[in-house]
């Protein structure tokens, strides 16, 4: 996420800043204690931004009976209630919860009264733009220049004050700070190729010459490798995975569900001007059907896209866009699907893109395959305020009957250890932790497994935590480099929040153990919330297919991710939809009620061995040398999958028995 060194004003949320924080209201106004960013010190200022720059904020909005909302959502999301499933449409969300058009009015009304200009109102926030001096009148405080590792940076040279006419009107203020980290998407690209070719010349240490792929686990097996994590042939790699393989290891073939009727929201940044035609091709590839018309449709403009560089522009996004799109529609071949193309990477675009889904009620199920970090190690921390704006829209969506889930990340614990070799991690973590958004307990976190299948068409072998370490092989085929075992390198995110308390539906299914012990081992009086909530094939190793259009080519290639996990478990929703008749609403809940019925993933190397399962990855020959790998997989850093509940893969897999209790 970015903007994380904005201003925090937080009123009317259950995630307010505490009060030996915050002063309540004055005659004055409220002051949040903290909203200044602590990366801008005395020291780094560089004096007042010069008078004609002109800053972008946004002002979000508190709307009405912020408690109430926490207890509508929480009523029609648990099954034990009685008002169970009883949504709100839209229309009656905004009339009993959404901000009022006096709220609305006096916000404006003071933005305008202090100098600034109102660039956009929307239900949820007021887009404002101005001067240093009109900023300075409206806020308490300039904004100055700071120089930061080199750089100049402005932020508040000062806490933000809120006057008292408005206060009680105003959620959270953010975006008066410089951009922070961006956010990336959750998945890697494997391999740009799918061949499956048998092994064809060989080199005196036995690997072929050609690119290997197994059909399924332990088809093909490679001889006269090295010495790596176990004696004798070692398998080579299973082939990038198609959606009929999937639907069939999870037992959606089984169910004969196809998620009629359902429909799946997708965010990303930016939008790919081919996904359709891309979609489509790759569909018929496999043997599934096209889109029909009017089954996928996408919200994109291009006019507002802004960031591009910061962000990796539309191409940058692409891959993610259309992996989402194609496990979300190969899941749930019926669900109707609407693509959503946030402005940018930054926090006010992507939730500004979530909110147009919820506000309209576009979906019944929302994936987001995108995230980042809560704490770093350069004080760009997420705030207070950016919090409880997005987490006012999950309730929201709790209250309509839309169900959220995030990807939980590509870098197992999230801590510097595995930062300093995983392929996929923030580079500025401070310590192991949890993730954000997946960590909030009113999304649902998605996280990763490995899936090994026994047969060509997917029926279901194993699964193990998604956890992998990688050599390579010596340039004269002779030794592993690095030598075993390798540094981590790519790995399911998880594990104990030390932001978020334990939400009601984890109470007596996750163990006290993980619910009291925080990620970097200092143990919490409270029960705290712990991720992943529910977790499917996603290894960079057990890679599905994705198809998408490059400079005017369409091609296929192996990725992997917890951003291949979320899509595939909003399908997996959407079928549960199918076969209730009724939306299901906020997930979580009747997930934990039914854990159960998923299927329990234990880490194949404390289950069956000493040494963890591996496999050689070949390549072929690439730029005129064999590329191999060597990978161990169930290896993810800290998080462990073990019998019951775990902080690698929550409650386990879904499988047909979890969607046939929805019938």
């Amino acid at each position: 996420m970015v903007a994380a060194a904005s201003l925090a004003v937080v009123s009317g949320s259950l995630l307010v800043a505490a009060p030996s924080q915050a002063a309540g209201p004055t005659a004055v106004g409220r002051t949040i204690e903290g909203s200044h960013p602590a990366w801008a010190t005395p020291a780094s200022d560089a004096g007042a931004v010069p008078a004609s720059t002109q800053i972008t904020g946004t002002v979000y909005l508190a709307g009405q009976d912020p408690a109430g909302l926490t207890a509508y959502a929480t009523a029609v999301s648990d099954p034990d209630s009685a008002n169970y499933g009883r949504f709100l449409s839209p229309a009656a969300f905004k009339a009993r919860f959404g901000a009022t058009s006096a709220q609305v009015a006096a916000v404006r009304k003071w933005a305008v009264g202090a100098g600034l200009t109102v660039v956009r109102t929307t239900d949820h926030a007021v887009t404002v733009k101005g001067t240093n001096s009109a900023l300075t009148k409206a806020f308490g405080t300039g904004i100055h220049q700071y120089r930061v590792s080199g750089k100049l940076r402005h932020a508040p040279a000062g806490n933000v004050v809120v006057p008292a006419s408005v206060s009680s009107a105003i959620l959270g203020v953010t975006g008066l700070a410089s951009q922070g980290p961006t956010v990336k998407p959750d998945s890697v690209k494997v391999s740009s190729g799918t061949s499956a070719t048998d092994p064809g010349s060989k080199p005196a240490d036995g690997l072929p010459t050609t690119e290997t792929c197994s059909d399924y686990w332990g088809q093909k097996l490679a001889t006269g490798a090295p010495a790596g994590y176990t004696k004798g042939p070692v398998p080579f790699d299973q082939c990038s995975f198609y959606p009929a393989q999937l639907r069939k290891a999870y037992g959606i073939t089984a169910t004969g569900l196809t998620g009629k009727g359902a429909t799946v929201a997708i965010v990303d940044a930016y939008g790919s001007p081919t996904m359709l035609a891309d979609a489509n091709q790759y569909s018929v590839n496999h043997g599934d059907k096209a889109f029909r018309a009017g089954q996928y449709r996408e919200i994109v403009d291009p006019s507002q896209w802004n960031s591009q560089d910061l962000c990796g522009g539309p191409e940058g996004w692409a891959p993610e866009e259309s992996l989402d799109v194609d496990m979300a529609h190969g899941l749930a071949p019926d669900a109707k699907v609407v693509y959503v193309g946030a402005n940018s990477c930054t926090d006010d675009d992507l939730l500004s893109a979530i909110s147009t889904i919820v506000d309209n009620h576009l979906a019944d199920v929302v994936s987001n395959s995108w995230g980042e970090i809560m704490h770093t190690s350069d004080n760009a921390d997420i705030t207070a305020s950016e919090i409880a704006a997005y987490e006012q829209v999950f309730k929201q969506a709790a209250a309509e009957g839309i169900g959220i889930g995030f990807s939980a990340g590509d870098c197992g614990d999230s801590s510097p250890l595995a930062a300093a070799t995983g392929v996929n991690c923030q580079a500025d973590t401070s310590r192991a932790q949890a993730n954000w958004p997946d960590s909030d307990p009113w999304v649902t976190s998605v996280g990763g497994t490995a899936l090994g299948v026994s047969d060509k068409s997917g029926r279901y072998g194993f699964e193990t935590d998604m956890g992998t370490l990688r050599s390579n092989l010596s340039a004269d085929g002779t030794s592993w480099v690095p030598a075993v075992p390798s540094p981590f390198y790519f790995g399911g995110g998880g594990g104990t929040s030390e932001d978020f308390a334990q939400p009601w539906y984890q109470r007596g299914t996750v163990p006290n153990s993980l619910a009291h012990t925080l990620m970097t081992g200092a143990h919490s009086g409270h029960a705290q919330r712990v991720t992943p909530d529910v977790s499917m094939n996603g290894d960079l190793y057990t890679s599905v297919l994705v198809g998408m259009t490059t400079d005017g080519v369409y091609s296929e290639g192996g990725y992997g991710g917890t951003s291949v996990s979320s899509p595939e478990f909003a399908a997996v929703q959407a079928d549960a939809m199918q076969a209730r008749h009724h939306a299901v609403g906020f997930a979580n809940p009747s997930l934990y009620a039914r854990s159960p019925l998923f299927r329990d993933v234990v880490d194949r190397q404390a289950q069956h061995s000493t040494t963890p399962l591996s496999s050689i990855v070949d390549f072929g020959v690439v730029g005129g040398a064999l590329k191999v790998r060597l990978v161990a997989f169930g290896q993810d850093t800290s998080l462990n999958a073990v019998r019951g509940f775990d902080n690698a893969t929550g409650v386990g897999s879904p499988t047909a028995t979890y969607l046939n209790s929805f019938r």
